[in-house]
């Protein structure tokens, strides 16, 4: 029996129905596995996806060291671009990776179709992600590394479930214990980027509204302000995860040409 998953995507790569390519990007403590539900509808509809793990999180976890900073999850993504030559990619960030957009647009030069900030937070040139969260946040950031975290990592725990509004039994205990510590220097580290690179880049930002994060409210704002195309889905903060047949559609349509 033919699989029919399989004999749509071959038909899409056949005839060109709106084949994009896709590199989705987690956010704090998560890792790539976030992705695979979502990662399947895409390449169900055709679609090529990468979903990598930042270093230090997920599946790379034993690479978690006071070193690991935004240079580093630079680094891993263009180096994605490069080794896999990627072109005219719909780069999809979450939460903590929208601050990584400015970097990696200025270093893949012209590489992006798109870039689409899933509930991220919005970095300018000089700006770390501590810079852009409300203080009483960022403040709770630092003093959990300092009392839990030897200095320089942040401790993973259920409170980030609570906090991001993860709230049905069954995705809390798959989510939970797979949380990862996260590199203090990751949050305090300032971006450097021209602005010009991701100026140039068409630019989508996906609310979230049940519940919202209100650290997130600024960078919506700006994106509002901005005129960039908006889109808000009723579901918390890990979309990905809770939603992946509305958070896939929404990216396939992002993808599809007009």
């Amino acid at each position: 029996m033919c699989d029919a998953s399989w004999l749509r995507r071959w038909c899409c790569r056949l005839w060109g129905w709106g084949v994009a390519t896709f590199v989705l990007v987690h956010g704090a403590m998560h890792g790539g596995w976030c992705w695979r539900e979502v990662r399947q509808r895409l390449s169900g509809n055709g679609h090529e996806v990468y979903a990598p793990t930042l270093t230090g999180q997920g599946d790379r976890r034993r690479g978690l060291t006071p070193q690991v900073g935004i240079a580093d999850h630079v680094a891993d993504l263009t180096e994605l671009f490069w080794f896999e030559d990627l072109r005219d990619v719909h780069l999809v960030l979450h939460s903590y990776a929208g601050v990584l957009a400015g970097p990696v647009a200025e270093r893949v030069a012209g590489g992006l179709a798109s870039v689409t900030f899933l509930a991220a937070f919005i970095a300018q040139p000089g700006q770390s992600l501590l810079d852009v969260e409300p203080p009483a946040v960022a403040r709770r950031y630092r003093e959990l590394a300092a009392s839990a975290g030897d200095g320089w990592f942040v401790p993973a725990s259920p409170q980030f479930l609570d906090q991001w509004g993860v709230t049905h039994d069954a995705l809390r205990a798959r989510v939970g214990p797979r949380l990862t510590d996260f590199p203090l220097r990751c949050v305090t580290d300032p971006v450097r980027f021209d602005p010009a690179a991701l100026d140039a880049a068409r630019k989508v930002y996906v609310n979230h509204t049940k519940p919202p994060l209100a650290s997130l409210q600024a960078s919506f704002d700006l994106a509002v302000s901005a005129g960039w195309e908006t889109h808000q889905l009723a579901h918390g903060h890990d979309l990905m995860l809770e939603a992946p047949e509305e958070t896939a559609s929404l990216l396939d349509g992002i993808a599809r040409p007009s």
